[in-house]
């Protein structure tokens, strides 16, 4: 059992999670499939991920900061029950027949604002969940491995759900999955993160936590990465309906099997991430996790047999795991208490801030020149980015050591 289990706060919050991301990923995967269903268009699938990512890139670093100065618990409390009503608004659309693609895309984007102020306030919630770092490393793998269980089934049974009802009836069971959630929030009892009796501005306040983070050379370097990464490999998601639908001229059953591919690839990772004492070793492991997906995703762009893009499926969701969650763990580890918010919203907005850029793009270049032929690009383009943030690994070394001594980590 991972360690940070033994927290029962932390056993609490996951056990709601559980529940709550089996059904948003159920819910993404008949959001795509409906909109793709109803215009048949690419574009129109990277304006969805547009529209979900986008105001994580604006509202993010915000969050942040607010979650440095305000009670975590609350904010999180506040955010799962917005979900909850987007979820609602959102059956009773379609099971009315009302539901056109612009309602899709306006409750996606009232969604990406929701989980654009969870997901840095839920990075630094972590902390109070175990009450202290010593279990924060495995507490981050755990969430992941969580997250991942639910990208793993959520997409399969979205697909059955699809296939035999309608998507209609995704959006109601992503609804009542909050049941739960709400439950365990009313259960759990955390100390608050101590607060500094005044704040700077807004701004100002802002404005030090980004220059902390870019001063940093290890915090600056795997930033970019994790941004490269969003720009050039995490697109291909968006543009797994029409792959789908063009290249296997398969149903929604066959979408979530190779989505849930990924979720099983990104499981296998968070597993072997959560067996680690510490984050020695992760540096290499995120450049080298890096290069393999813009590689697996050439190779799914020229595969034209389903089960080849199946094992590709796998080894691509658990590359971006292990830069993803690696980079967090490195973050949590070596970031001061006071700006962890703050870092943590750099975090969430160089993945899932940037991706929407990538989306849009990815799904306009779609159009005219392929789905397939779009995703090689990406991967060609990921590899050689992750080539050349691997040439500074000597230099985030040379930067981490002594943070990685005060916290008895041997870097060698």
């Amino acid at each position: 059992m991972p360690r940070a289990l033994r927290h029962p706060n932390f056993a609490l919050f996951v056990g709601g999670q559980i529940f709550a991301l089996v059904g948003y990923w159920i819910q993404q995967i008949a959001l795509a499939w409906l909109v793709y269903r109803l215009t048949g268009s690419a574009t129109l699938l990277g304006v969805l991920g547009f529209a979900a990512n986008l105001p994580v890139l604006l509202l993010a670093p915000f969050a942040g900061l607010w979650s440095d100065r305000f009670n975590r618990h609350r904010m999180m409390l506040a955010t799962q029950i917005l979900e909850m009503l987007q979820a609602i608004t959102l059956t009773a659309l379609a099971f009315s027949g009302a539901i056109e693609v612009w309602h899709i895309i306006a409750l996606t984007a009232f969604l990406g604002m929701c989980v654009a102020v969870e997901l840095p306030v839920r990075h630094a919630y972590l902390l109070e969940l175990v009450g202290g770092k010593e279990d924060l490393p495995n507490a981050v793998a755990t969430t992941s491995l969580v997250a991942n269980c639910g990208r793993l089934i959520g997409p399969v049974v979205a697909g059955l759900l699809i296939s035999r009802y309608s998507e209609a009836t995704c959006f109601l069971i992503n609804a009542l999955t909050y049941i739960a959630v709400l439950v365990t929030f009313a259960l759990i009892r955390v100390k608050p993160h101590q607060r500094a009796a005044s704040h700077p501005p807004m701004w100002r306040g802002l404005g030090e936590g980004i220059a902390y983070a870019w001063h940093m050379p290890p915090i600056r370097l795997l930033l970019l990465l994790l941004a490269a990464v969003a720009l050039t490999a995490a697109p291909y998601g968006t543009l797994m309906p029409a792959i789908v639908h063009d290249v296997f001229s398969g149903d929604a059953q066959i979408l979530g099997f190779l989505v849930g591919a990924a979720g099983m690839g990104a499981v296998a990772g968070t597993l072997l991430l959560s067996m680690r004492r510490n984050v020695r070793g992760l540096l290499r492991f995120i450049v080298i996790a890096a290069l393999i997906v813009g590689a697996a995703l050439v190779a799914l762009s020229l595969s034209r047999w389903l089960p080849a893009s199946v094992a590709l499926m796998s080894v691509i969701g658990f590359g971006i795991l292990v830069v993803t969650v690696s980079t967090n763990m490195i973050l949590q580890t070596i970031v001061d208490d006071d700006k962890r918010g703050r870092v943590m919203s750099l975090y969430t907005a160089a993945f899932l801030g940037v991706a929407p850029v990538g989306a849009l793009l990815a799904g306009m270049f779609a159009d005219r020149i392929g789905a397939t032929i779009t995703v090689g690009i990406g991967g060609i383009c990921c590899v050689l980015i992750s080539a050349a943030i691997a040439r500074q690994l000597p230099a985030i070394r040379r930067h981490i050591r002594p943070i990685y001594a005060k916290l008895g980590i041997n870097l060698d």
